[in-house]
């Protein structure tokens, strides 16, 4: 497998989540095509509400069956589209990137859990400037919410194989993984 993001994200939040699967709301950022709820379903989650910047992708999510609910929202331009304080899982795996989603995001990830929630993000830790800087602040706001008391952290997970590198980007060798991380927090109660 090519992207092996979401099953380490999926490892890592199923390890530390405490609540009922069954009865857990989960809201699925840049849900893509629904790979992420199709594996969270063989966790014994059940309810999922997706967001995602692409109608195409929405359609191909909506396919799954397994979306209560998705939203059509282009994240960091738009709010995000998701009822404040509702859901013990919020969720996003690839997004977090420069030119993808703006770092200003988390907070409404937090902002969209409840209290005691897990809002887990996972990221890929590609190289270059942009990608390092976004990394940076990244890490920044994560830990100006905690100083603020807007959640704790549950754990960070280093990916040694989040996904495969493109060949215009790794021409050395095809073959090559890029880690990433995967950061869990819990939201103040």
């Amino acid at each position: 497998m090519k992207y092996r993001a979401p099953n380490g994200a999926l490892d890592f939040l199923n390890t530390n989540f405490s609540g009922s699967r069954e009865d857990a709301q989960v809201l699925d950022v840049a849900c893509g095509s629904g790979l992420l709820a199709k594996l969270m379903v063989a966790l014994g989650f059940r309810f999922f509400v997706g967001v995602d910047g692409s109608k195409g992708m929405l359609e191909q999510a909506a396919k799954t069956g397994l979306y209560q609910d998705l939203r059509l929202a282009l994240l960091g331009t738009e709010p995000l589209p998701a009822q404040p304080g509702l859901f013990d899982v919020v969720i996003i795996v690839g997004a977090l990137d420069f030119g993808f989603a703006p770092v200003s995001v988390v907070r409404e990830l937090c902002h969209a859990a409840k209290p005691g929630g897990y809002v887990c993000m996972a990221r890929g830790d590609h190289t270059g400037l942009a990608a390092s800087r976004y990394k940076k602040d990244l890490e920044n706001e994560l830990h100006l919410m905690e100083n603020e008391g807007l959640w704790s952290p549950v754990g960070i997970k280093l990916m040694g194989w989040y996904m495969k590198e493109p060949p215009e980007v790794c021409e050395r060798d095809e073959s090559q993984y890029i880690s990433g991380t995967v950061y869990l927090y819990k939201k103040a109660s």
